[in-house]
């Protein structure tokens, strides 16, 4: 509450992965209220709603609501996957795994989010609404795949998975439940197609393209 006091404008970002996260997320935005912020720029996950396929899309929403609840001024930038999350979900032996099948996804740069929520941070007019932030295109994990053999100079695939057999298979982490379903569930997000829409959002606010994963990977930033 203190660290609020004379804020005009919050950029809340999502906290780190835990079980209680929604509640770490309304009690930065009770403080928010309670401190006389005027504005909440939430940077929240594309697909949000209360019954996302991707667990952690309804935590989003949740926080939403909550940023709502406060009759506050918000803005919703809405991000996608991010592509330098796409390089780690091969492991050693360079396999994509996970029940994704043929579905897409339209992942984003961090670079692309950054630029697109310092204009709404720093520009008026964005009140009471949402943006999704997205790369240039869509991706099967099959396709990311190849793109990232080519570029990395290691083979990379893609196999896909049942759900019975991903949730087997990170049993070996000792992982908590909810944090097990949502590893699989990012996939069967993707499976679903519920990740796939291109937004122009991002180029509109920023004046410039999307960064593409070749793009990305050529660029060095994919590792």
């Amino acid at each position: 509450r203190a660290a609020l006091d004379g804020v005009d404008t919050l950029l809340l970002v999502p906290a780190h992965e835990t079980a209680d996260r929604v509640e770490q997320h309304r009690t930065a935005v009770r403080a928010a209220a309670a401190a006389g912020v005027r504005r909440i720029v939430y940077l929240s996950f594309v697909d949000a709603r209360p019954d996302a396929t991707f667990t952690l899309g309804r935590h989003h929403w949740a926080t939403e609501e909550a940023v709502r609840a406060t009759g506050l001024a918000w803005t919703f930038p809405r991000m996608n996957l991010y592509l330098d999350f796409l390089p780690m979900m091969a492991g050693r032996d360079g396999v994509i795994e996970g029940p994704a099948g043929e579905g897409r996804a339209a992942l984003v740069a961090r670079s692309d989010v950054a630029d697109a929520v310092a204009v709404l941070l720093a520009t008026p007019g964005h009140d009471g609404r949402t943006y999704d932030l997205t790369g240039p295109g869509s991706l099967t994990l099959g396709e990311a795949a190849a793109i990232l053999s080519r570029r990395s100079g290691r083979t990379v695939t893609f196999r896909d998975q049942t759900v019975e057999e991903a949730y087997a298979s990170r049993a070996v982490y000792g992982a908590p439940d909810w944090q097990v379903e949502a590893w699989v569930s990012t996939y069967t997000s993707i499976a679903a197609g519920d990740l796939a829409a291109v937004s122009g959002d991002g180029p509109a606010l920023t004046g410039h393209p999307a960064t593409s994963l070749d793009d990305f990977l050529a660029g060095g930033l994919g590792g």
